[in-house]
């Protein structure tokens, strides 16, 4: 669940299709209509306007990324699942507008949450509360939450739906996906068509509540011998498919404890890399939503809380293998094995030229030889991200196009780098190999002729 904003608009979320198809439809006139002007404008002095600069105006931007945000489901979704995964790929300004989508979130007026409400919970619920606020304390791009207390003396965490979102998934996911396309801005080679597919997967299965609040009691039975991670409780008697109930858990939003001592902060990402291995290789179970929103900490003990479960589920065990059998290789540099599982995973293959394949084996092992460099990598050092997008640019630019992973492994793929991104953001230092080894066994070294 992402924090809202500062100071939200509280907005009619569009509940029907056509209300939500004229909504598009209005939004591509208006751009499309600045455009039109701007270009007069330019003829008018005399210059030669471009389809890029006309369409992204900081008032075409704003435009584009308003509307979207009023939607929520779909469009947010879109805007949290491309700018974590590609970064720094996608040209400024459309990064720019999947940030705001990401990050900021209208909020249904009273009328509208008491009317989900209302549908959801029996006649007369409210007789059942000693308090709720109606103003939310969290909003998303599925539902907002708020907190409540209950006559028998809950202190509650409600998650209400959107309303009309679960039922536009589809048609909402690929409207904007058009909207994307239209800008022209994607790299060459760049497929969207994973993303979209991968928004529709997530969109659906996060809609259903009741699914959710099955994870949240699987991640609180794995947890149970790990006092270090809080998961909320279910209150099954108040859940529905479309509002998810549960304790309310106080905490600190995650990023804040950048401000901490370096103790807390090597403790906290220490804890969040230790708990994506053992999801992947122990638990064979994942919640491969890294958002920073969906962890809290609180200084008094160091606990992490863990919010949000609608993306969680179980990793195949083809994936946990082939990622174990990748981070061995890797550890022990073994080029040969290395080169087979680049195969056999799919990013690499018959297609892939000589050079392609080994700078990508090249960036694989500048990891694994970061990783190993010193007893504790020390995250605040962006040197290798930074050689890392270098050498991603270069094998872009040389014409190599990633064919399409299974799904999968771009899930592990997301939940590894968002936790790695988080350790950036507290600049940790964490005894990264030490925790690899607790998992994978200590590398027995190259093996001969590799």
């Amino acid at each position: 669940m992402a924090e809202r904003s500062p100071d939200p608009r509280p907005l009619a979320v569009p509940a029907s299709r056509l209300a939500r198809l004229g909504r598009l439809g209005s939004l591509t006139a208006g751009v499309a209509g600045n455009m039109a002007l701007n270009g007069l404008a330019q003829v008018g002095q005399g210059q030669r306007p471009s389809m890029r600069n006309l369409l992204l105006t900081p008032r075409n931007i704003g435009k584009v990324a308003d509307q979207l945000a009023q939607m929520r489901g779909a469009a947010m979704k879109m805007g949290q699942l491309i700018s974590m995964d590609t970064g720094d790929v996608l040209p400024p300004e459309l990064a720019q507008i999947m940030a705001r989508l990401r990050d900021d979130a209208h909020i249904m007026p009273p009328a509208q949450l008491k009317q989900v409400l209302n549908t959801e919970w029996p006649k007369d619920w409210l007789r059942a509360f000693k308090r709720f606020d109606v103003r939310p304390i969290a909003a998303a791009s599925i539902g907002q939450v708020h907190r409540a207390e209950t006559k028998d003396g809950r202190e509650l965490a409600i998650k209400v739906q959107y309303p009309g979102v679960s039922r536009s998934i589809d048609s909402d996911v690929s409207n904007v996906g058009a909207i994307i396309r239209m800008s022209g801005l994607l790299p060459k080679g760049f497929e969207l068509g994973p993303y979209l597919e991968d928004a529709k997967r997530q969109l659906h299965a996060e809609t259903d509540y009741m699914a959710e609040g099955a994870q949240m009691n699987r991640f609180a039975d794995l947890l149970r011998e790990m006092p270090e991670f809080v998961v909320p409780a279910l209150q099954s008697d108040w859940t529905t498919p479309q509002i998810l109930v549960m304790s309310f858990e106080a905490g600190a939003p995650i990023e804040d404890a950048a401000t901490e001592c370096q103790e807390m902060r090597d403790r906290i990402a220490t804890r969040m890399i230790d708990l994506t291995l053992r999801e992947l290789f122990e638990f064979g179970h994942m919640q491969t939503d890294p958002n920073f929103a969906n962890y809290r900490y609180r200084a008094e003990t160091g606990q992490i809380v863990l919010l949000d479960f609608g993306a969680a589920g179980e990793i195949e065990p083809v994936v946990v293998d082939q990622y174990r059998r990748l981070m061995q290789a890797g550890l022990a540099q073994e080029a040969g094995a290395l080169t087979g599982l680049l195969d056999e995973i799919g990013l690499t293959g018959a297609q892939t030229v000589e050079a392609h394949r080994a700078q990508i084996l090249r960036m694989i092992g500048m990891v694994f030889e970061a990783l190993q460099q010193s007893p504790v990598y020390d995250f605040s050092d962006n040197s290798l991200s930074q050689r890392m997008q270098r050498e991603g640019m270069a094998l872009a630019e040389a014409g190599f196009v990633p064919p399409p992973l299974p799904m999968g492994y771009l899930l592990v793929q997301r939940k590894l780098g968002g936790v790695f991104l988080l350790a950036a953001r507290l600049r940790a230092r964490v005894d990264v190999l030490a925790l690899l080894e607790r998992y994978l066994g200590r590398p027995e070294g190259p093996a001969d002729g590799s």
